[in-house]
């Protein structure tokens, strides 16, 4: 079969887009997923997301690991989806679409893309980190010289020994000043450091403003790729009005054969 794909990134967080509204496209199949996903044999992705109907919003949202399996909620993949389905004239320059996680409202102006995330109603403060679940489960940590620091192998150990076969994504943040920091992640289903996470920089976030890192509740993020920011109203310990904002690129359109 030879199929259309597109390629988008955010923030350095790239991916396989695919137009599945027809339900072409054979997401049972694993190896097809990671073949397209791999660098060396493939397009080369973090992730694949297929854009197809959905009966009650403008799209939904469907999106694999590179590994090829079908993953949590990804915050850079919802809004590259949402540059993907503006360029589709699926949508203008406001949405609501479906995702693993439920709805998301997001718009997209100038290629900047404010995407809604679900409320987060708990943050576990840890000996030494925190945890919590932003679509997808993350572990926050506090570290120096995060420029230097192995991400991978401790991100990879983190990643397994704590959190075993499931496995969570591992941040790892740097303070920079009163209300900006940066981050580097590892990412599970990826199995290495990526130039950005969306969930990993609302995460990192909320997990700062919760054990009194920032008092600021519109935090600039640096990650690998690129600057993100956060903004949040909170209640009682609740996270709520999350928007993950910054840039969705379309990076090319091919064909290739599978």
């Amino acid at each position: 079969m030879n199929l259309e794909f597109y390629k988008y990134q955010g923030t350095g967080n790239d991916f396989v887009l695919i137009d599945n509204r027809t339900s072409f496209f054979p997401k049972e199949n694993r190896e097809i997923i990671n073949t397209l996903c791999d660098r060396n044999f493939g397009v080369g992705a973090d992730g694949l997301i297929l854009l197809e109907n959905d009966e009650t919003t403008d799209f939904k949202m469907v999106y694999f690991n590179a590994d090829g399996n079908e993953s949590t909620m990804c915050g850079n993949g919802g809004r590259c989806i949402v540059a993907f389905a503006h360029q589709l004239n699926v949508i203008e320059h406001k949405t609501t679409f479906n995702a693993i996680d439920g709805l998301h409202h997001a718009t997209i102006n100038n290629g900047i893309v404010s995407l809604q995330m679900i409320d987060v109603n708990e943050v576990q403060q840890k000996n030494g980190y925190v945890f919590t679940d932003t679509g997808s489960p993350h572990h926050v940590e506090l570290v120096e010289n995060i420029k230097s620091f192995d991400v991978y192998n401790k991100g990879k150990q983190i990643r397994n020994d704590v959190y075993g076969t499931e496995g969570s994504n591992v941040n790892f943040v740097e303070q920079l000043n009163s209300n900006s920091f940066r981050i580097r992640t590892y990412e599970r289903g990826v199995e290495n450091e990526t130039l950005a996470c969306g969930t990993g920089a609302t995460a990192a976030a909320i997990a700062m403003h919760s054990i009194d890192k920032t008092e600021d509740k519109d935090i600039n993020i640096e990650v690998e790729g690129g600057k993100l920011s956060i903004s949040f109203d909170v209640k009682g310990g609740t996270y709520r009005n999350i928007f993950l904002t910054g840039p969705a690129q379309f990076v090319f359109k091919g064909q290739i054969e599978i």
